[in-house]
């Protein structure tokens, strides 16, 4: 009797440890069997493409200005998926801007237009964290190795961006930082103060996802970000007096370019454009334009030099994603 007793209490005993054990170590297990849904996270790894709106590509030729120039982008992220349509993301991308009025205007439709005598151009780097929402449109089951084998999202967020406009200098062929030169009289007095290198934006975006395995997905996003600033460029407002550069030579250089010869970042003579932008525009004829253009008031201290002083410059990013799911549980080694 006693041994019978004995056995039973450490049957109920052994039964009160495997529970509290299977509560603690078992509690997805025990969470699915119940048909609720196990959150999970993952990290990416992403690569794409990177397209920029504003001063030199403007939002009525949006497939030239997201082609023509398109640059590259690279990052990373961090989710964890809460419920099965709602996630939340943290992200790192490092992508490149660029913009050029040659480019982007060397058609002969555009060639005689103000876009391609002002001659600027740009490329900005930028540094960009974000803080994102997701919604899946096709919600996942109830845990990461049972989620559909196709997917779609959409996601808003809030973002941190750096960046730093730079231009090609046509002496020494050097990349040189534009902000620095104040080229539109910024930091010096009747002029504006210099513009912020950090900026808020706001991403919004759609993304496909496709089920690999149990442990990787593939996903492809657009993600279209709206930001507070029209100095991604470095073009915003009017040309500066070259006064306010008489101590700056290639600050007055990198200002204004309508004079140069050549396009500098494909190497491509102007003159034959530029003398049919004089004919058209000022119904001058002339064999050296570059001395001409100046006398028709064309870039004069205080003529516009941004072409969209009202509105913000944005950019565009394009990314596949590769997507590891990681383990909901951390597994403790064994004693020994």
């Amino acid at each position: 009797m006693r041994r019978h007793f004995e056995f039973k209490r450490v049957s109920g005993a052994l039964a009160v440890i495997m529970t509290f054990g299977l509560l603690l170590t078992g509690k997805d297990a025990s969470a699915q069997s119940r048909g609720i849904f196990v959150p999970y996270s993952t990290a990416g790894f992403g690569v794409g493409t990177s397209s920029y709106f504003g001063d030199f590509a403007p939002y009525r030729r949006h497939v030239a200005s997201v082609f023509n120039m398109m640059r590259w982008s690279i990052g990373g992220n961090y989710t964890r998926h809460f419920t099965p349509r709602l996630a939340a993301r943290a992200s790192f991308i490092y992508g490149r801007i660029a913009g050029d009025d040659y480019i982007m205007n060397r058609r002969p439709k555009y060639e005689t237009n103000i876009f391609y005598a002002r001659n600027l151009h740009f490329r900005n780097d930028l540094k960009e964290f974000s803080v994102q929402g997701i919604f899946k449109l096709i919600p996942d089951n109830r845990s990461y190795d049972r989620r559909p084998q196709f997917g779609a999202y959409l996601f808003a967020g809030v973002a941190l961006t750096a960046h730093n406009p730079k231009a090609l200098d046509s002496l020494n062929g050097d990349w040189v930082k534009l902000q620095p030169l104040g080229t539109e009289g910024q930091g010096n007095e009747g002029y504006a103060k210099p513009y912020s290198l950090v900026q808020f934006a706001v991403p919004v975006g759609i993304g496909l996802r496709y089920k690999i395995n149990q442990r990787f997905d593939v996903s492809v996003e657009l993600g279209f970000r709206k930001t507070f600033t029209d100095y991604l460029d470095d073009a915003h407002g009017n040309y500066a007096d070259p006064a306010v550069f008489a101590d700056n030579p290639l600050a007055l250089a990198l200002s204004n370019r309508s004079t140069e010869r050549v396009a500098v970042r494909k190497g491509a003579d102007r003159t034959g454009s530029l003398v049919k932008f004089l004919q058209v525009n000022y119904q001058v004829e002339t064999n050296d334009p570059f001395a001409a253009l100046p006398a028709t008031g064309f870039a004069a201290p205080g003529t516009q030099r941004g072409n969209s002083p009202t509105l913000t410059d944005n950019y565009l990013f394009g990314m596949i994603h590769l997507n590891y799911m990681l383990p909901s549980q951390i597994k403790c080694p064994p004693l020994k």
